[in-house]
């Protein structure tokens, strides 16, 4: 397994989690209560969930680059 595989299933395991955090905290009530009001999510949750997809794209990625080069 490559360096750049190593990278890749981290990326992917982080977004995974960042992902889980934003799910969690969506389901907050003040969180709830803003996204009804507002019609927006929170600026934590925000970050989480674009942190979460950022990080399994750049994942997913490092993966596909990693494997082609072998």
């Amino acid at each position: 397994m490559t360096q750049t595989n190593i990278i890749g299933l981290v990326a992917l395991v982080l977004g995974a989690v960042l992902l889980f955090f934003a799910w969690r905290a969506s389901q907050a009530p003040m969180d709830q209560m803003s996204e009804a009001l507002t019609g927006r999510f929170t600026g934590n949750t925000m970050w989480y969930l674009l942190g979460g997809i950022v990080a399994i794209v750049a994942g997913a990625g490092l993966l596909y680059r990693g494997s082609v080069r072998t």
